[in-house]
């Protein structure tokens, strides 16, 4: 499968690696920082299943409730965590309830993604199409519910 990376939402989560300067009177100074995001669900097989079939994703880690996958370029990572898992806080407990999340993945040629994923019988939600404001692009659902958008952008809009 082709070169992809997340692109980040305002709205939600900034699945891509980001350098960023921080500034203040005395001097500047450069601070990297890395992020996943994590949902929390009962599907782990079939959210694995779905990421490393259908979109090239690889492990990274992952154990009994715990899975950690990375884009094919390991630009972005996201994970997955299984809930009321006693080894963790009640924070991550609550399991994900597939409403009020979407994703959205670029790539350099959304038409031979399409192609691919298509030929692999995953369903549509979205077909293909073009946006007034430049973007190229169709969705998926993965297994928890989450809108995988697949997208590429035309620089236009």
């Amino acid at each position: 499968m082709r070169r992809i990376k997340f692109i980040t939402s305002a709205v939600l989560l900034s699945l891509s690696a980001t350098v960023f300067a921080q500034s203040d009177t005395d001097n500047k100074s450069i601070m990297n920082m890395k992020m996943n995001a994590g949902v929390i669900t009962r599907k782990l097989k079939e959210t694995r299943k779905f990421y490393t079939e259908v979109l090239g994703f690889g492990v990274t880690f992952e154990n009994e409730f715990y899975l950690l996958m990375h884009t094919p370029n390991k630009q972005a990572e996201l994970s997955f965590l299984l809930p009321n898992h006693p080894t963790q806080q009640p924070i991550f407990q609550p399991a994900f309830e597939g409403k009020g999340m979407y994703l959205t993945i670029e790539v350099d040629d959304v038409d031979a993604i399409y192609r691919e994923i298509k030929q692999k019988n995953v369903e549509i939600i979205i077909d293909i199409r073009d946006e007034a404001w430049g973007d190229r692009h169709f969705t998926i659902q993965d297994p928890n519910g989450i809108g995988v958008d697949i997208v590429t952008y035309s620089g236009q809009g």
